[in-house]
């Protein structure tokens, strides 16, 4: 079994191997920027969607809208840089709203944030699933297979260690920036050789017709589908501490590749998409192709540079997702280690990564693949929601640092505080644009987990002080036994050394019971009695439907009623095997009783096991 972990998750790290697995720029493109980098694919793709009804006059809007969101990314941009240098400790959005704004603000941040992280999960995969459907629509039965085995190879790779997942998306990241680039490139060279009127060398989707007047609603909510394209980019600022030394420095250099390729990208496809007269067709049609492939088909046609490009988009669509897996559990670290999380979401597993929060995240879009069939495209809309409000109370938290700080600067605050105004007037328009497809099922998710995270029972047991010693009282212990054997012997005399008060619980069973009982004084009695120790006593407890653990947890729970200052603690005996495929040759009664007592236990209850080896 060890030598199987070690083969799918890596040998064990220990801790002071820490440094050898930071990254440096290069890898940390390809780890923190997948997300921001692959929306190049579908963002102007969601704008120009929304541009149908214009037909052919839609296309001169698809440029000032990209503008428009560049400006905005600028400032993006900008702010994060400043969050990087002020929070090198990672965090991002979370740390920044939860240290200036307050508590429930930073949860707001981190409710937002982690939702926005299981949305580019899910989406992500069955967005390249979905797009290599539609090109062997033989494999749609397969869709949600796929979908899962992708999130379970994800979460393989991510749980192997940071270093390991840089190295395997590195090539594919840069195989898709440099086709996309590549794409722009010979573009630009057709449109400036033939005078701004190049040929196609396959003939995009034809025009449509006109069906609707230009309206600023119209453009506002094509300017709101384009904002998908700018999810992903506060990655980084969460992740700063995985880099390696000039920690600051690397993740800055990271962020700012990250959005300069992808301000290159996004407005070149937009350029060449209104220079080659490339509309978007309708989602889910029979005629329906990607703006990215026809644009692909129409600049450099269908040869092998088409199929690279195109296999390549696919490639980094599916595995945009590992932004996610690389962001999520250091959110939930962060909210944690303030107790408003489960502490096990800041401890790192073998590999030095958050290895529960890689769990929780692969689980939670699980369930969105499976509830969906592996199609999620109508959480699309989704998305942006949460990136947005990250966004806005980030900048909102940073304009308060600054003005913390003493000496803080003037220019800082002004740049800090354009971009919250920018981005919650964008974050605006979205939720109105986008309400009835989707946004208000985020309005209502975000403030379900920040519920949640208020209602963390961690800050009810921390406890600040000196260890209490008064009114402690030996526990009333309880043994279950079903005979006279060497399990039940090892767990009573181990009963025995935490109290005097020992009860043993027996089920009535004919012949069995009444031959225990016959014994208890030569079994139980008489040896305490040599010793001068209390004898653990015999209870037997009827059950008339053969029931075994029901009896032994309702006689628990009243004995705890019936002694509210002392604790009731059930020691239970266990058979356990070396080898896990005897294990089903033996009952799991006592497994069962653990488990009902956890659950259904209250303070006064305290559950023991005590495990018997069977050496053969």
């Amino acid at each position: 079994m060890r030598s199987f972990l070690n083969f799918l998750f890596g040998k064990p790290l220990a801790s002071y191997e820490d440094k050898q697995e930071k990254i440096g720029p290069s890898a940390g493109v390809a780890v923190f920027g997948l997300d921001a980098l692959s929306s190049a694919a579908y963002g102007p793709e969601a704008a120009l969607t929304i541009l149908i009804p214009l037909g052919a006059a839609g296309l001169a809007y698809i440029t000032p809208i990209t503008i428009l969101i560049l400006i905005l990314l600028g400032i993006v941009y900008f702010s994060y840089r400043q969050t990087i240098a002020a929070y090198p400790q990672g965090g991002g959005s979370y740390t920044v709203a939860h240290e200036n704004l307050g508590v429930h603000v930073g949860l707001l941040a981190a409710a937002a944030l982690m939702i926005d992280y299981v949305l580019n999960v899910a989406v992500g995969i069955s967005a390249g699933v979905g797009a290599l459907v539609s090109a062997a629509p033989s494999l749609q039965p397969h869709t949600l297979l796929m979908c899962l085995g992708i999130l379970a190879l994800l979460t393989v790779v991510n749980l192997r260690g940071l270093r390991e997942a840089g190295a395997i998306f590195l090539l594919p990241t840069y195989l898709f920036i440099g086709s996309i680039c590549g794409m722009i490139v010979w573009g630009l060279i057709e449109v400036v050789r033939t005078g701004g009127h190049p040929h196609s060398a396959v003939a995009p989707a034809p025009l449509s017709r006109a069906t609707a007047a230009v309206s600023t609603w119209l453009l506002l909510k094509a300017f709101a589908s384009g904002c998908t394209a700018m999810t992903g980019v506060e990655a980084v600022s969460n992740g700063v501490q995985a880099f390696r030394e000039k920690t600051v420095d690397n993740a800055r250099i990271t962020l700012t590749v990250i959005i300069a390729i992808l301000m290159v990208m996004l407005l070149g496809i937009a350029y060449l998409v209104h220079a080659y007269g490339i509309v978007a067709t309708e989602p889910g049609s029979d005629h329906y192709q990607s703006v990215l492939s026809q644009l692909l088909a129409a600049v450099a046609g269908r040869g092998i540079f088409f199929y690279v490009a195109t296999g390549s988009t696919l490639l980094v669509l599916s595995l945009s997702a590992n932004t996610s897996f690389a962001d999520f559990p250091r959110v939930c670290r962060a909210v944690a280690a303030n107790r408003y999380l489960p502490w096990g979401f800041t401890m790192r597993g073998r590999r030095l990564v958050y290895a529960q929060g890689i769990y929780v995240l692969a689980a939670l879009a699980a369930i969105l693949l499976a509830v969906f069939g592996g199609v999620t495209d109508k959480l699309i809309p989704l998305f942006a929601v949460g990136a947005f409000l990250a966004f806005t109370l980030s900048q909102a938290g940073m304009v308060m640092h600054w003005r913390k700080q003493k000496g803080g600067s003037h220019l800082n605050q002004v740049v800090n505080g354009v971009g919250a105004l920018a981005t919650g007037i964008t974050l605006s328009i979205i939720i109105v644009a986008k309400f009835a497809e989707g946004a208000w099922m985020t309005m209502i998710m975000i403030p379900g987990l920040l519920a949640v995270m208020l209602g963390r029972i961690g800050r009810e047991i921390a406890d600040a002080a000196p260890l209490r010693l008064d009114d402690l009282k030996p526990p009333l212990v309880l043994v279950p036994v079903d005979d006279w054997n060497k399990v039940s012997e090892k767990a009573l005399r181990f009963a025995m050394t935490i109290s005097p008060d020992v009860q043993a619980l027996h089920i009535e069973t004919g012949e069995v019971t009444n031959s225990l009982r016959q014994r208890w004084k030569e079994l139980a009695e008489a040896p305490a009695t040599a010793q001068n120790r209390k004898a653990p006593e015999l209870v037997v407890l009827d059950s008339p439907f053969r029931f075994v653990v029901i009896p032994i947890l309702d006689y628990a729970l009243k004995q705890g009623k019936e002694n509210p200052d002392r604790k009731v603690a059930v020691v239970v005996p266990e058979l356990r095997e070396k080898h896990w495929y005897h294990y089903i040759l033996h009952n799991q009664r006592g497994d069962a009783l653990t488990a009902m007592l956890l659950l259904y236990g209250n303070k006064h209850v305290v559950v023991v096991n005590v495990p018997w080896y069977v050496d053969s």
